[in-house]
Order: structure tokens, then C-alpha cells, then sequence
């Protein structure tokens, strides 16, 4: 029973974001240090450190990539046991989940487009989005100090002029929507932005000024964002997600529904992926998915919340996007 209960949970590899949870204050004394960037033990993927597993994922030799990839991975520290509002970086169990869960199965979807660029950062715990007036937003505030940092040395350091993807989920969505902000809505560098891919989160239409919704499988320079539940089901506050971006994640354009041989592939904890798994109806703020076909998927009936299956849901629809979209940049481009 009990192995049965892992492998339901690790269908989508990423934690829960359930229960209530003890604190202790934000001090200024119970900070995590500040990572330095430039140091390259601070980063959790660089081109030049992919592990052998990533690799697989690749189609191409990385060297012959155009494009960049900065990915912001989602809340990962979960535990009610875990008193800390930040994580440091160099947590081994943290950085842990970040390789072998968030990179594997989230990051990887784009790697056959662009060179990958994953910062540990100090995240803020889970239970900061629940107690924002008492730490939350504190903790929440330093852990996108970090993200904001290290893409400022992604750029002066790594870039050299090349586009960029932004890809994120959950709490990396979070910070990626302040990121986009500061360093893309009405900037110059928006000229350099293929596409970003802000999953997970509520992010309204007008959010930005000059960053727009994409609602065709090869638009460029503007977001794209969904939020995943089981067809039929709908979060605690029904309207919650309402008006919210809401990509379709297999057509990426304005079209309800899919059927299942629209659906590319699934990328399940096996690493198999697993084609024509599931179809998608698009509702306002929602995407709702049938129960997919997969090893166990009579366990996921119960899920009612796909949020933790956001990305690999749609991995290899994501990764094809991806390429698409990339391409299309160097076309116009160039």
C-alpha cells in the first residue's frame, strides 16, 4: 500500500501545497546568505553542467543552439516541519528535488530549443502565500531578490546578445511575472524575447503594457500561462483563477477543445512518454483535462487539482512549442 501511495504522488514529481503549518518570525538573523552568481556552484544548470539525465533529453549538441532558456522552478519546500520562511541554496535535499524533480520533468521540455539556465534561489516556504502580512511576503520579496540577481549576471555574464525563452511554474511563476516586469514589459529587451511560458499562477491579460497574451503557435515576444485541473473539478474559491491567461497548452491557439490525437506526449516519473494521454476542454481561467492514460491513472481519477502536472502534462506539446517558437524568432530576425 505504501508503494502504491508513492507512485500517486510522484505522478507530477512536485509537492503539495495543502495544510496549515507553524512558524517562527522573519528575523533578519535567520536569513539564508545571499548567493554570488557569478560563482557557478550557485547555479543549479549551466550549458556546461548538464547531467548525463538531461542530456537525454536533448536532440541536439548544445553548442548549436541559438537561444537561451532561464527556468524558475516551483515551490519545492513543502514540509510542515520546516520552520525556515527561506531555504538556503545550499540545502542537499532541496537541491535534490530542484535536479531531479523540477529540471527533469519541467526544464527539460525545453532544452531542444535553448541553452538552459536554472539559479538555486533562496525559496520562501510554502506556507508564505497563506500568511503573507506575518513573513510571507518578506520571504516571498527575498526569494525574488535572488532570481532578479541572478538573471542580471545571466545576462552580463552569459548571454552575449542571444533570445530568450522564460519558463517558470508555481512559485517560479511568481517571480518570473516581477522578472518580466523589470526587465522586459516596455524594454528593449523584449526584442530579444522568443516567448514566455508562465504556468501555474494568475496572471490577468493587461497585466502588462506592452507584454501580451499569445494566441498562435508561432507568435513571438509575448507570455503564454495556464492552470491545469481535472475536467469537471474547480479550486476551493470557484472564481479564483477566472479572467485569468489561458493558453491552450496542445493547439496554442484559440480552439476549446482537443481530442486525444492531438495530445503530444505526457513525461511520467518512468520517463516514458506517453502520447494521445489525455484531452483538454479550456475554460475561463482553467484548462480541464480528462484523466490521462498512463501506468496508475486509476489513482490520479481521485486528483481533483493537476497543478503539480502543469508543464509535464504537456511536455512534449511544450517542447515542440518551443522549437516552433524559437525558430520563428531566428527566422524574423535574421
Amino acid at each position: 500500500m505504501k508503494k502504491i501511495v508513492f507512485l500517486i504522488v510522484s505522478v507530477f514529481f512536485l509537492g503539495s501545497c495543502k495544510s496549515t503549518h507553524q512558524t517562527q518570525d522573519f528575523l533578519i538573523t535567520n536569513i539564508p546568505r545571499e548567493p554570488n552568481y557569478n560563482n557557478e556552484k550557485n547555479w543549479a544548470v549551466l550549458p556546461n553542467t548538464y547531467s548525463n539525465e538531461l542530456k537525454q533529453f536533448s536532440s541536439k549538441e548544445i553548442d548549436t543552439l541559438k537561444a537561451d532558456v532561464f527556468y524558475v522552478y516551483p515551490t519545492l519546500n513543502t514540509e510542515k516541519e520546516d520552520l525556515r520562511w527561506n531555504v538556503p541554496i545550499e540545502d542537499e535535499k532541496q537541491k535534490n528535488k530542484v535536479l531531479n524533480k523540477a529540471v527533469l520533468f519541467q526544464a527539460s521540455a525545453f532544452i531542444a530549443s535553448a541553452k538552459l539556465y536554472v539559479p538555486y534561489y533562496r525559496q520562501a516556504h510554502i506556507r508564505s502565500y497563506k500568511m503573507l502580512e506575518n513573513g510571507g511576503k518578506k520571504a516571498l520579496l527575498l526569494a525574488y531578490s535572488d532570481v532578479k540577481n541572478a538573471f542580471e549576471v545571466y545576462l552580463k555574464k552569459y548571454n552575449k546578445g542571444r533570445p530568450i525563452i522564460i519558463a517558470s511554474h508555481s512559485q517560479g511563476s511568481t517571480h518570473t511575472k516581477f522578472l518580466l516586469r523589470d526587465f522586459f514589459d516596455n524594454k528593449p529587451l523584449q526584442e530579444k524575447l522568443i516567448a514566455a511560458y508562465i504556468v501555474g499562477t494568475v496572471i490577468k491579460p493587461d497585466l502588462y503594457k506592452t507584454l501580451k497574451p499569445m494566441t498562435t503557435p508561432n507568435e513571438i515576444g509575448g507570455l503564454v500561462g495556464w492552470n491545469t485541473f481535472k475536467k469537471g473539478a474547480y479550486p476551493k474559491k470557484k472564481d479564483f483563477f477566472k479572467g485569468s491567461v489561458t493558453t491552450n497548452p496542445i493547439t496554442w491557439n484559440r480552439q476549446k477543445y482537443t481530442v486525444l490525437e492531438q495530445h503530444k506526449g505526457f513525461l511520467y516519473s518512468d520517463k516514458k512518454l506517453y502520447k494521445k494521454a489525455l484531452k483538454i476542454e479550456v475554460i475561463d481561467g482553467l484548462i480541464w483535462a480528462t484523466n490521462p492514460k498512463f501506468p496508475m491513472r486509476f489513482f490520479m481519477s481521485f486528483m481533483q487539482n493537476y497543478h503539480v502536472g502543469d508543464i509535464n502534462l504537456f511536455w512534449q506539446d511544450i517542447r515542440e512549442n518551443s522549437v516552433l517558437r524559437t525558430k520563428t524568432w531566428l527566422e524574423q530576425t535574421n
